[in-house]
């Protein structure tokens, strides 16, 4: 028989696992609209003053690699 500590970890640990397959969806998300953007930008389809959004983008994905460590 499992004791409440047990159950309580194994829960932490489940949730814990969640929350960095998340992370790693979010990050293939990221990476996927970073590359499209770059597509988009070769293709002339966005002009420099926009360069803002790909910033948001990159400061995205390294908050989720930091938070990973």
């Amino acid at each position: 028989m499992r004791t409440q500590d047990e159950i309580l970890m194994q829960h932490e640990l489940e949730v814990a696992e969640g929350i960095l397959e998340s992370k790693e969806q979010y990050r293939k998300i990221v990476k996927a609209a970073i590359a499209q953007w770059v597509k988009d930008l070769q293709a002339g389809n966005i002009k420099m003053q926009t360069v803002a959004d790909l910033e948001r983008l990159i400061e995205l994905d390294i908050k989720l690699q930091r938070d990973d460590q």
